[in-house]
């Protein structure tokens, strides 16, 4: 993640806007190392309360602004009832940045207990492991903080109360805002190392994922080494950091989060370019895109709630993807013995002819002969019988006939067998996929649901129609002609659109030969839909199918009525005999989801 200097600038420009002026009505610690105030401000449009989250905790230190309100504990922790003692009514009169450090300072006033105005800081760290809440006086002393940092624990900078606070020490670096072209060029350019380490570790505030934004815009390889740059490509860089720069003095940013699919990659307050364009809302499964905010508390907030439920819906499909992949590695295993067992069944026509011709010309075979040279009254060819020298010709014959007897029944069972294992690889893969698409916990319930019924897992079946499984609801999509288009996330549902909510008049999308979403299009009963409708539905089918990573997919696609279910078949396989053919890039911007 980018919590760096410039997005915690961003959000002290947020923070300045929105607190500066008003009093903390209540302060709560919801967690050991959280903290919330209550800030009331007046407005033209009148008195307006913003929730301010400030959170030191080692995995996730945050400080943003929320509408949610979080559960206050029935007893206040120390930290929490000192802040209320002293500040509880306060007056935030400032927000800043130390530096451009990931350091913000809250600057209070209040009223001691003989009336006379005093001035405190509430200074954030946020620094990993190392953030930190710290309360100070108006000379700097320590008041209390949310973590004690003893010399035991760090040799460096005590945090504890009656201490004098000292910033963090940040080595070498500089500021960001005060860098120059002599500089860039003289003192960091000149380091032997790669050109995105050096500006994220010659300036503070500058993370990772920044410096390689700035080297990505610069069309620079950000793991090449200085020494290899040329000075037109270095100029070209500081242009760029220019920009970013310019952008951070004006107050002008682009809070965007960096998808890939529904799984949230990247936050930053500019645009991370490098991870594709801006887009009006989450990109799709499988794309890669910015999703642009109007603040960074937003930024923050759908970052972690996002996170947080795909990491979720990762952590609980583990089972469920180990025992799909068993699965199918032992389909595939057996179903490959199965293939070449069947190749090995080609010869038994061989073995037939032989023993045919041994029947027919057995009598010219001496004794003891390895081999009997003879024509083929099928080709017209002459032909060389390999025998058993220790054997009649007739029974050679005999053995020939045993083993093409033999090849036949191994060759009508594995024909059937193959059948077999091949629809359950198709099905299994179809499973697989079916996980890719999942984005709720719903989803991974319903496709738990199946592999019970499919008997891949012990559990009561119960056919995928307990209420818990009815909130996973097929993905909906409106055309650009106003069609409404319906994709399945997983067999259960696509079996459900096919059969049941689909039309016999209504169109029908699949992916050629592969695993893949069934698409049904809503034709109202219209004989003929839009050529960009057709193209449109053939693009979610190729999107959510196994071969959305292709250049381009080819497409089925037919009237419903055209559908059959095989007796007994796996959910979702239906065969067809008449259908058309489209070959369509898996690509789905610009396709409307439909939201109720």
């Amino acid at each position: 993640m980018a919590f760096d200097g410039i997005f915690v600038s961003a959000l002290v420009a947020e923070l300045s806007d929105k607190l500066i002026g008003g009093r903390i009505y209540k302060i709560y610690q919801p967690e050991v190392d959280e903290i919330c105030l209550v800030v009331k401000n007046r407005t033209e449009e009148g008195n307006i309360t913003h929730r301010l989250v400030i959170s030191a905790d080692a995995g996730i230190p945050l400080i943003y602004l929320t509408d949610k309100v979080k559960e206050n504990p029935m007893v206040a922790p120390n930290f929490c009832m000192l802040l209320r003692k002293h500040i509880g009514n306060g007056r935030i009169t400032d927000i800043c940045q130390h530096g451009f450090d990931r350091i913000v300072e809250i600057s209070l006033e209040h009223l001691d207990d003989m009336g006379d105005l005093c001035t405190k800081k509430l200074i954030v760290e946020i620094m990993g492991k190392h953030s930190n809440i710290i309360f100070i006086d108006s000379d700097g002393i320590i008041v209390d903080s949310i973590k004690h940092i003893s010399h035991m624990v760090s040799s460096v900078r005590e945090v504890l109360p009656g201490r004098g606070y000292v910033y963090p020490v940040n080595g070498d670096k500089v500021n960001p805002l005060d860098v120059d072209i002599n500089y860039f060029m003289n003192h960091m350019m000149v380091k032997p190392e790669a050109v995105a380490k050096v500006l994220f570790t010659s300036m503070e505030g500058i993370s990772p994922v920044a410096a390689n934004e700035i080297c990505y815009r610069a069309g620079v390889d950000g793991s090449s080494s200085t020494t290899s740059v040329h000075l037109a490509k270095k100029e070209e860089l500081f242009r760029e950091f220019e920009r970013v720069r310019l952008d951070i003095e004006d107050k002008v940013y682009t809070n965007c989060i960096a998808y890939n699919g529904y799984e949230p990659k990247e936050f930053g307050s500019i645009a991370l370019t490098s991870y594709g364009n801006i887009q009006e809302d989450v990109p799709k499964l499988g794309a890669s895109g910015l999703k642009k905010l109007a603040s960074p508390s937003e930024v923050i907030e759908e970052y972690y709630s996002k996170k947080t439920v795909v990491n979720r819906i990762k952590q609980r499909s583990i089972d469920l993807r180990k025992i799909v992949a068993n699965a199918i590695d032992r389909t595939a295993k057996k179903y490959d013995l199965q293939l070449r067992q069947l190749k090995d069944t080609e010869k038994r026509e061989k073995y037939k002819v032989y023993g045919e011709l041994l029947m027919t010309y057995g009598y010219s075979a001496k004794p003891g002969d390895k081999e009997l040279k003879c024509e083929n009254y099928y080709t017209n060819e002459e032909i060389t019988i390999p025998l058993d020298p220790d054997i009649s010709p007739l029974d050679n014959s005999k053995k020939y006939f045993a083993k093409y007897n033999k090849l036949k029944r191994t060759y009508e069972a594995l024909s059937s067998l193959t059948v077999e294992s091949k629809l359950e690889l198709d099905y299994l893969m179809s499973v697989q996929n079916s996980l890719e698409i999942a984005d709720s916990l719903d989803d991974l319930t319903q496709i738990k649901a199946e592999l019970i019924e499919s008997g891949y897992i012990r559990g009561k079946r119960d056919n995928g129609k307990s209420k818990k499984q009815e909130k996973s609801k097929p993905l909906h999509y409106i055309s650009s002609d106003g069609y409404h288009m319906y994709v399945g996330k997983n067999n259960f549902q696509n079996e459900e659109l096919t059969f049941k909510v689909a039309a016999g008049d209504d169109m029908w999308f699949h992916a050629k030969n592969m695993p893949g979403s069934h698409v049904i299009v809503k034709t109202e009963g219209e004989l003929e839909l839009p050529d960009r409708t057709y193209e449109e539905a053939a693009r979610l089918a190729a999107y959510y199918s196994a071969g959305k990573g292709s250049p381009k997919v080819e497409i089925d696609y037919t009237l419903r009525r055209n559908l059959k279910k095989p007796p007994k078949a796996n959910p979702g396989f239906v065969i067809y005999h008449t259908n058309y053919s489209m070959n369509i890039e898996p690509d789905i911007h610009g396709i409307k989801e439909f939201n109720q």
